[in-house]
């Protein structure tokens, strides 16, 4: 089952500038995707679009981007604006319960009584993954959640999200990030941007290669898998 279409998308600038540019993809049932590319590339425009235009009743998506008022975006946005409790007792039993479940297998049960604004970097992204997960939505949009995490913050968090992929009931994701070394075991599919246009896209051992990667960072990049996890350097193909 498609729980996401895109076609021939286009997205300008109020500058004239093409932020994405004839992109067409494709996210079913079961599958997890990384989007990966440079700076500018045109990564988190496609989030935001996917959310807008998602074929399936609910999304889960985690930002602290500002997110285009015009852009309706399903079931779940977050934003760095939250200055409230993460968990509220004024709500109904089962909903706390979810919420303390869902954060203390991210393991910050302990943030229930926190606003967001005091939280770290890494707590922050915890958060935003298990609110975003509070309706258990079959697609989950990831805008770069090992971002400002240190070594332990980051493996931790990847540790879960392979755990999380492995449930038989897990939604179907969509990862962005600029590093390989971010992806989490697991993933399935990659798609590659550059520029707002595809570079390749995939399933992850044909699409993340050393050539298309050097293609889409305008650099030579030597990619290695092991176990499941992926690795870039600098180097000649």
């Amino acid at each position: 089952m498609d729980l996401l279409r895109v076609r021939g998308l286009t997205v300008v600038a109020s500058d004239g500038r093409r932020l994405l540019d004839d992109v067409s993809w494709t996210v079913r049932d079961g599958e997890r995707w990384v989007i990966l590319g440079p700076n500018a590339s045109g990564k988190s425009t496609l989030l935001a679009q996917a959310a807008h235009r998602a074929l399936c009743d609910t999304v889960g998506l985690t930002t602290e981007l500002v997110v285009d008022p015009a852009i309706r975006v399903l079931d779940v946005v977050v934003s760095a604006a939250l200055d409230e409790p993460v968990h509220r007792d004024a709500v109904e039993p089962a909903e706390s319960d979810r919420a303390q479940s869902l954060l203390a297998q991210l393991g910050c049960a302990s943030l229930a009584t926190r606003t967001f604004v005091t939280l770290s970097s890494g707590e922050r992204q915890r958060v935003l993954i298990a609110r975003a997960l509070m309706t258990d939505p079959e697609l989950l949009l990831l805008d770069e959640p090992a971002a400002g995490l240190d070594l332990a913050g980051r493996e931790a968090l990847l540790l879960w999200l392979t755990r999380l992929g492995r449930e038989p009931d897990a939604p179907s994701t969509v990862l962005v990030t600029h590093h390989v070394e971010e992806i989490p075991a697991g993933t399935t599919h990659a798609l590659l941007l550059s520029a707002g246009q595809v570079v390749a896209r995939g399933p992850i051992g044909v699409a993340l290669t050393s050539a298309n990667l050097s293609r889409c960072f305008g650099l030579p990049i030597l990619v290695r898998e092991l176990d499941g996890r992926w690795g870039a350097r600098f180097g000649m193909p």
